[in-house]
């Protein structure tokens, strides 16, 4: 079935001249021309005959190709209606892809989806792969696996340890509903036109259970959101500002054994959760 790989240079380069393709930087269009990475990020998706796979962004099909492959039933979104014509005829010879043009985040992917067990896959616009990565994990669609490639710094977040620059709400965000692991790093020469920066596939994996039990996930997030929102200060002085009452304060830090001087840039997910359970229960005491 594979007669031109739509990740080889020479095959991009004459798609881009063929249909008269400018990328479009306000929809974080850069075309990949890296064939081992388009199969690294199909293998890595964990996918075999009739398996639905739900792409994010087509473009030229680079990555659809890829997906359909290996045999998966593909549904790929793309927002740039003008590459419809590209698309008919990059991957005319695939009956395992249907193509919905159209916003994903718009998009009644309840109704699109079913009740199937899908995958994911996607090389996210830089600009808009938080929204996205974060409306995908914390709804309660049938998608069991995401392999996203997105800016190094964002994965570094996702991936980062309690205390280092880069942990924050994002790493907590992703990590409290999946496991995230590192597939391979992509340097700007791998696309067309080349980014400013490293791009990073990651495998995210949706988990049975959170990661922490709490009593409430509200309360959880919000306490996550104080301890990040402001830094430099001590928790304490976060919990304040966050509109804890202050007499409430020592109780539900004493509850949770949590030492009120440190900052949140300091706290495990397993800390977080005792500070918010605390919380619930002088709310319900």
């Amino acid at each position: 079935m594979l007669e031109a790989n739509l990740a080889d240079r020479q095959v991009v380069q004459y798609v881009i001249r063929r249909f008269g393709i400018h990328a479009k930087h306000k929809l974080g269009q850069n075309f990949l021309i890296r064939p081992d990475v388009v199969a690294a990020i199909a293998e890595a998706a964990e996918l075999g005959e009739h398996v639905p796979v739900m792409e994010i962004g087509a473009g030229i099909g680079t990555l659809t190709q890829a997906l359909a492959e290996t045999g998966a039933d593909v549904t790929a979104f793309e927002l740039d209606k003008s590459l419809e014509r590209v698309l008919s005829h990059t991957l005319e010879h695939y009956k395992n892809i249907h193509i919905i043009y159209e916003d994903v985040l718009k998009a009644d992917l309840k109704t699109i989806l079913g009740d199937k067990d899908w995958r994911c896959a996607a090389n996210l616009p830089y600009y808009i792969t938080t929204p996205i990565l974060l409306s995908l994990i914390q709804s309660d669609l049938p998608i069991s696996l995401f392999v996203f490639m997105m800016q190094k710094e964002v994965a570094d977040r996702i991936l980062a340890k309690p205390g280092s620059k880069d942990y924050g709400a994002l790493t907590i965000a992703v990590n409290f509903d999946c496991t995230a692991e590192r597939v391979l790093d992509i340097p700007p020469s791998a696309f067309i036109p080349r980014p400013q920066v490293t791009s990073t596939v990651l495998k995210i994996r949706r988990r049975k259970t959170p990661a922490v039990e709490v009593k409430d996930r509200k309360l959880f997030f919000s306490l996550v959101k104080m301890g990040f929102g402001q830094r430099r200060k001590v928790f304490t002085n976060a919990m304040k500002s966050g509109g804890i009452p202050a007499d409430w304060i020592p109780e539900i830090l004493e509850k949770a054994d949590i030492d009120g001087k440190r900052r949140g840039e300091t706290f495990s997910m397993e800390e977080y959760a005792r500070l918010a359970d605390a919380w619930y229960d002088k709310i319900h005491e």
